[in-house]
């Protein structure tokens, strides 16, 4: 089965063809990284208005880089959320008029499915596994107990992971998107600044927070401001990235002892995070873990993640959509 998938949720227009739910045979995407850069983070309307302008470039680079044409297609699938709403309407539109056009079935996808079946591909991964889930909307731990059977077992109170690192990269004086420069520059330094870790669980829910240890990094800065101190970012940000990924990572333990399972895949855009990499792998030799992760380039957003959900979708059941399929800002976590 070949699926055109796409995906628009944010500031990445992404077209794909995923055959099978593992095999990627195109994985085409238009970043607008450079055009939100100047203004620190996404702009919703500047993100929409270039969605509209590149996704019909997008789609058709896919098929091409595919060698497919609409004869070739099985099915046609998209993010209809989470994300932002103006955004995830110029992706589903699109699809939708396609399908129409085309006579193929429509599949709506939510964006966090997508990440967590981005493990998928390229992969001999199977349910059962914990999913430890790390993006710029989302930080969960889940239970993976089938492909479409998915169990929260907690998230983050307040802040999602990405969303800390964006606004620590900010007050750092590092350009958007912020993870990537966070790690960085903390490789120019130590962790040697304690930072909160604030890790309670309530219920048999594993929460676990990141507000805190963002304002901790903004006053910290401000302090040294203020005292017309010299800032030590390079250390600042080594501190910060690791108390950001240590909670994590108990998150992963703490799941993994709760349902004696002895695999972690990790999801979303912060698994891209080389030191998350390392220190989830660390852990896992340590206790018997075994630990997956996607390649980098299935990391942050893209269409073959939305591809491969939708695969395991349709294998296990799943209605196509109606051509009233609208957008939503917010999809539940499982």
């Amino acid at each position: 089965m070949k699926i055109l998938a796409i995906e628009s949720s944010c500031d990445e227009t992404a077209a794909a063809v995923v055959e099978n739910g593992r095999r990627v045979l195109s994985n085409a995407v238009a970043s607008q990284i450079e055009i939100h850069r100047r203004f620190g983070g996404v702009v919703p309307e500047i993100a929409s208005r270039n969605h509209t302008l590149s996704i019909e470039g997008v789609v058709k680079k896919a098929l091409d880089d595919a060698g497919c044409a609409r004869d070739d297609i099985d099915a046609v699938a998209v993010t209809y959320g989470a994300g932002l709403l103006g955004a995830l309407l110029v992706g589903v539109n699109f699809a939708k008029g396609l399908a129409y056009a085309w006579g193929k079935p429509l599949y709506a996808v939510s964006h966090i499915r997508g990440h967590i079946a981005a493990n998928y591909i390229d992969s001999d991964l199977e349910p059962p596994y914990v999913c430890l889930l790390a993006s710029g909307g989302h930080t969960a731990v889940l239970e993976v107990r089938g492909y479409r059977d998915l169990h929260s077992l907690g998230q983050s109170r307040d802040d999602a992971a990405g969303e800390a690192f964006d606004k620590a990269a900010r007050v750092l004086g590092l350009s958007y998107p912020g993870g990537p420069e966070i790690e960085k520059l903390a490789r120019e330094g130590k962790p040697s600044l304690a930072m909160p870790r604030p890790v309670f669980k309530r219920d048999d829910a594993i929460w676990f927070s990141y507000s805190g240890l963002k304002t901790f990094v903004v006053n910290l800065v401000h302090n040294y401001e203020q005292r017309g101190e010299d800032i030590p970012r390079a250390d600042i940000a080594a501190s910060f990235q690791s108390a950001a990924v240590e909670q994590l990572v108990d998150a992963a333990e703490t799941a993994l002892a709760r349902t004696g399972l002895d695999t972690v895949a990790v999801a979303g855009g912060v698994s891209a995070n080389a030191y998350l990499r390392a220190r989830i792998k660390e852990r896992g030799e340590a206790n018997g873990w075994k630990v997956r992760y996607p390649s980098l380039r299935y990391c942050t957003d893209n269409a073959a993640m939305i591809g491969a959900a939708a695969y395991f979708e349709i294998a296990g059941g799943a209605a196509p959509a109606s051509l009233t399929l609208d957008a939503a800002a917010t999809v539940p976590l499982s």
